[in-house]
């Protein structure tokens, strides 16, 4: 009885020293908090990314364990249990507060600042004064003045015109993919009821101020995922679309070319419909038309330890075993090669030229560290841009097969997210998993900008891009096209 008791105010004792430390700690961590974070805050620049794997205030306070310093209120709050669904502080819930709040921060600064400055020291009188001092040549100025619109972009929401006004209401883009005059978009949409519906968009009317453009209705729907797609110039310049479909149930796998004049008003009058053609090729990861004279009318599909090169005209199929799926590829234009990019993190190349049998046919080999998402060969072929589920963006020299250039900010840990390079302006960008879009210098790796997302960060509304020279065609003006959820919006150069 007496020992019982004894215990009891001896651990009465201990709980009291415990919680006045914590008190004492926690009102030094404040102290010393406010007094850190004060400059801090003053010198955050707009053109900062945000961090996903940080907390806030994880740089100027120390983390105790089971506790999170909340910067507003300079003040520590116990971490609850997660697996609880009601849980109202956990650390995911925090991250994604902090990524919110920075979202909006940065939607709130290109509002209210008209004009940015890409690089320090550059704007367009000092530009103009130093070609004319000559200082700058034709090549560097045309660059420069291409970076300095970059940063100058601003949003505007694109109207979209359809026969049918309730399926924009409800239908979200899931991919959007610019042909090469960039007089049309191809669109893949998630249908609410369930699949994905096609669609091409008229982009002759994106236009200042206006910006109204029209979706051409289609007649193909499908309840399949679909993994990849690219476009297919078989009657001529981009008459079709390649599609790698997901096999659902019984139904197999298959890759589909999808003719452009099946849809609605988008051929002229008195013209036949094109014929859709479909080959039974199950678990393509990726796809590519070749654009090659000696693979011509030919696609190459990317498959689980298999790469497949497909004759259009005759069905010929040349088989090429590999270590690891493919997750990306593109043929070269003049060279007879086709790049590939693995899960496993290599690149490797395959000489058109050898058959299936033959020996010899890998012409080039390079290796990332974590699983390649895209690979894009620059117009000389002499050099090749490649991304992975890292976050990693590096540019290789196809000669020596070395790492000339890499450009830092990029985010991804899982997603398969594509590149777009423009040597034309000089320019690349790419989509994190964070639902930022970057814009890079293809000429040094200096981060341009940085756009937020119009949408809080989520898995589901990662945006889709397609940047081009020519909006809208030859007279179009150069600009960057993103969908996300239901909407459409154009970033034109002003």
């Amino acid at each position: 009885m007496h020992q019982s008791s004894w215990k009891s105010r001896r651990h009465r004792r201990r709980g009291h020293r415990h919680s006045a430390w914590f008190r004492q700690h926690g009102s030094n961590e404040r102290q010393d908090a406010g007094a850190q974070q004060s400059p801090q805050g003053s010198s955050d620049g707009h053109g900062e990314a945000p961090s996903t794997s940080s907390t806030a205030g994880s740089s100027s306070v120390p983390d105790l364990p089971g506790y999170y310093f909340d910067p507003e209120k300079k003040r520590y709050f116990r971490l609850l249990p997660g697996h609880n669904n009601c849980n109202p502080l956990t650390k995911e819930s925090i991250r994604q507060k902090e990524m919110e709040r920075k979202r909006l921060r940065l939607l709130e600064e290109e509002e209210q600042q008209g004009k940015k400055i890409a690089r320090l020291g550059f704007n367009a009188s000092s530009l103009l004064q130093k070609s004319k001092l000559g200082f700058l040549n034709a090549t560097s100025y045309c660059r420069l003045a291409h970076e300095l619109r970059v940063s100058c972009m601003q949003r505007k929401k694109v109207q979209i015109q359809s026969s049918d006004p309730s399926a924009l209401a409800s239908d979200q883009f899931n991919l959007i993919m610019a042909d090469t005059n960039s007089d049309r978009l191809f669109t893949v949409n998630d249908v609410k009821v369930g699949g994905s519906k096609y669609g091409i968009i008229s982009l002759h009317g994106l236009k200042t101020p206006t910006f109204r453009v029209h979706m051409h209705e289609n007649l193909y729907f499908t309840n399949r995922k679909v993994n990849a797609m690219c476009w297919a110039s078989l009657n001529h310049l981009d008459s079709h679309v390649l599609l790698c479909l997901m096999g659902i149930a019984e139904t197999p796998g298959c890759a589909t070319l999808l003719p452009t004049s099946l849809f609605v008003s988008n051929h002229a009058a008195g013209d036949r419909p094109g014929m859709l053609c479909s080959f039974r090729i199950p678990g393509a990861w990726s796809c590519a038309w070749s654009l090659n004279i000696q693979a011509n009318n030919c696609f190459s599909t990317g498959l689980s330890r298999r790469v497949l090169v497909t004759s259009v005209v005759t069905g010929h199929r040349q088989s090429f075993g590999t270590s690891s799926d493919v997750l990306t590829q593109q043929f070269a234009v003049t060279a007879p090669l086709l790049f590939n990019g693995c899960r496993s993190g290599e690149i490797f190349a395959i000489d058109l030229r050898c058959q299936n049998q033959g020996k010899g046919w890998k012409a080039t080999c390079l290796f990332h560290d974590s699983a390649v998402t895209s690979v894009q060969i620059l117009q000389e072929e002499q050099c090749l841009m490649a991304s992975d589920m890292a976050g990693t963006i590096k540019l290789w020299d196809l000669r020596t097969t070395k790492c000339i250039r890499q450009y830092e900010g990029h985010v991804n840990e899982y997603a398969h997210l594509p590149l777009h390079v423009h040597e034309e302006e000089g320019i690349m960008v790419a989509v994190g998993q964070d639902c930022y879009t970057r814009i890079w210098s293809l000429h040094d790796g200096q981060l341009l900008r940085t756009i937020p997302s119009p949408y809080p960060t989520s898995k589901a509304d990662i945006p889709s891009v397609a940047f081009s020279s020519r909006l809208g065609g030859t007279r179009g003006a150069p600009g960057l096209l993103m969908a996300v959820r239901q909407d459409l919006y154009c970033f034109s150069y002003s």
